[in-house]
């Protein structure tokens, strides 16, 4: 599994630092509740992970493979994990 958290391209200590600080603070639920809630909502392998801001709000896609054979991402909220939508990547 490819676990690269990514703000603003190729993820950093500094980076990890941030994110752990969210984590810490409350403002961001923890990566693996959101690896979680996406086997539950799409079961595969999680191939990538990434936090982005979008519109303004920092969003969790997940990015994995399903059982027939399709890319799938997964969009969460960070601060929620409420689910906001799916993409099949090309």
């Amino acid at each position: 599994m490819l676990g690269g958290l990514l703000l603003t391209g190729p993820a950093t200590a500094d980076d990890h630092e941030a994110i752990r600080g969210l984590v810490e603070r409350g403002r961001i639920l923890p990566l693996e509740q959101i690896i979680e809630r996406a086997r539950q909502r799409r079961p595969g392998r999680v191939l990538e992970t990434e936090l982005e801001h979008e519109d303004g709000q920092l969003v969790y896609e997940i990015e994995l493979l399903d059982p027939q054979g399709f890319v799938r991402e997964l969009y969460f909220d960070a601060a929620t994990g409420a689910f906001l939508k799916e993409e099949e990547d090309d």
